[in-house]
């Protein structure tokens, strides 16, 4: 049986294709660069960025097996103390039973209602007081005149 042309012509394309891969090969070990092991160490800076140069060693932060927290931390829920807010009274109206409180620190304006006062308060009072989540955000409760 004769071969087809195709098939020769096919054959010739597969050596070629291995012969011109063997010397793409045999070029890249020629040419490629001869390496240390000290030329392919990156290295981390104390700022988490790539370097070629080692960490200065006394920059170096000694961190205690125990201090390290993996996962969410244990809840401690805050004390009374941590809850309790002052601030000045900036609007009360005594007709209508409500008012705004703003925060001395944080310089937010809450709501008051009449019925969380523990003690009638008067606009440009010192008040000490807690927040709670409202129906239409936060609100102070347990508002009391501060010492």
């Amino acid at each position: 049986m004769a071969e087809s042309w195709n098939k020769k012509d096919r054959e010739q394309r597969k050596r070629k294709a291995k012969k011109d891969k063997a010397e793409k090969m045999q070029e890249r070990k020629e040419n490629a660069k001869k390496s240390s092991f000290d030329d392919m160490i990156a290295y981390l800076d104390e700022n988490g960025n790539l370097s070629s140069r080692p960490p200065d060693p006394r920059k170096k932060v000694e961190v205690k097996l125990e201090d390290i927290q993996i996962g969410v931390p244990e809840y401690v829920p805050p004390t009374e103390a941590e809850l309790t807010r002052t601030g000045k009274v900036t609007f009360f109206n005594n007709e209508k039973g409500f008012g705004f409180i703003k925060d001395l620190v944080s310089q937010q304006s809450v709501f008051v209602h009449a019925n969380n006062l523990q003690s009638p308060i008067q606009e440009n009072d010192k008040v000490s007081f807690q927040i709670e989540m409202g129906q239409r955000g936060p609100a102070a409760v347990n508002v009391k005149l501060a010492k």
